[in-house]
């Protein structure tokens, strides 16, 4: 029985594909849990254009976020903190700082989840950041901490 996947199946096929599998996997396990629908030729036709529209709606969104990227990848982020001794920071600079900062810099909304911050930052220095936009598009935006300007005399 040719059936057209819904979804992945694992062992199976992805999405969108055609297989053919034995009829009482088809008919008792894959179309009542709609995995699956039997391969005519409307359901082959209409899958196909779905999968047309969502490569044009992600060709438009690869795009949009590569213009984003390159403004990302051209950023720099300036933060001047507090430190103590040995250049340790009071506190920290998180993802959902880095996102902030970034957010009004760019003018673009950016989610905190997207920034790759593995761990926050407790030093001085430079770092190369992550931003994860799309599958293949993960520019890194500049982060330099430095210290605030010193007001005692030493």
């Amino acid at each position: 029985m040719k059936v057209l996947l819904l979804h992945d199946v694992p062992n199976v096929g992805r999405a969108g594909e055609i297989k053919e599998v034995a009829e009482g996997y088809g008919r008792n396990y894959l179309i009542p849990r709609g995995l699956a629908r039997l391969a005519t030729a409307e359901a082959v036709t209409e899958t196909k254009q779905r999968q047309e529209a969502a490569v044009r709606r992600q060709a438009r969104a690869d795009t949009e976020a590569r213009s984003l990227a390159d403004r990302i990848g051209r950023t720099t982020l300036d933060f001047r903190v507090r430190v103590g001794e040995q250049g340790r920071l009071y506190g920290s600079i998180t993802a959902a700082d880095v996102a902030e900062r970034l957010q009004a810099l760019i003018g673009h909304e950016i989610d905190k989840r997207k920034v790759g911050l593995e761990e926050p930052i407790r030093q001085l220095g430079s770092y190369q950041v992550p931003v994860r936009l799309t599958h293949q598009l993960v520019p890194k935006v500049t982060v330099n901490v430095e210290p605030e300007a010193a007001t005692s005399g030493a």
